[in-house]
């Protein structure tokens, strides 16, 4: 099966990163889609952004949309953009506190007003946020992000959390991915989407191991996973 490639905040060695333009320069590639971050203004307005500052250091939080510069879209700018392609959307909501915030069921309410529920998936490093979006929007799918082997305890430790949150999918970074993690996925019945594949004989690897999604900045990179994943396939 070939994974679902995505480009990482876009094209970012192409185009600034998570902007418009590098989500359009990532599907003319042939990718899938995209996965990009949200952020939140001091007037409430979601924009993509990775970062809490500007460029100039100009702090988020404390801007109004008005304020914004051009290339930063808006999340409702984007999900019209992703409605019309029909790009798949891995959405990051990026960990401004310990506690969920309205940014979840707002980002969550805005997939549906797109008609974007079944090509979105939301995804967290804190296990409340993806928890908040399980009880507001059940049926959007929800990734638990893994940067490190025992962020939530060892492996073992991982099936609970899963559980508790009904997340359709693992995101682990790319090193973290073995043989031992896509048994326990497989068992598990969990998808792996693992990021930031930038490296030809990792994407070899990750697909041979039967990784679900390649996230990366290089589409090049990534596509080199359909000829591989189709060679796979008839063996």
């Amino acid at each position: 099966m070939t994974p679902l490639l995505l480009g990482h905040r876009g094209t970012p060695r192409l185009h600034r990163e998570n902007t418009l333009a590098g989500f359009q320069a990532a599907l003319d590639a042939g990718l899938d889609g995209i996965e990009l971050d949200i952020r939140r203004l001091a007037d409430g307005t979601l924009v993509i952004h990775h970062d809490a500052a500007l460029k100039d250091g100009r702090q988020l939080p404390e801007l109004g949309a008005a304020e914004l510069p051009a290339d930063v879209p808006t999340l409702a700018a984007t999900l019209a953009w992703a409605a019309d392609t029909g790009a798949y959307v891995n959405i990051e909501i990026k960990f401004e506190s310990s506690q969920p915030d309205d940014r979840v069921h707002r980002t969550l309410d805005a997939v549906l007003a797109y008609g974007l529920r079944n090509r979105v998936i939301l995804s967290s490093f804190n296990p409340r946020i993806l928890a908040a979006a399980l009880h507001h929007a059940p049926h959007i799918e929800r990734g638990l992000l893994v940067h490190r082997a025992y962020q939530f305890g060892p492996l073992d430790a991982v099936p609970l959390v899963m559980r508790r949150l009904r997340a359709a999918a693992l995101h682990p970074m790319f090193p973290l991915i073995d043989s031992r993690l896509m048994t326990q996925a497989r068992a598990h019945g969990w998808r792996v989407n693992t990021w930031t594949v930038n490296d030809p004989a990792e994407v070899a690897r990750l697909v041979a191991l039967g990784v679900d999604g390649l996230i990366g900045d290089l589409p090049d990179v990534l596509l080199a996973a359909r000829p591989m994943a189709d060679q796979s396939s008839v063996r």
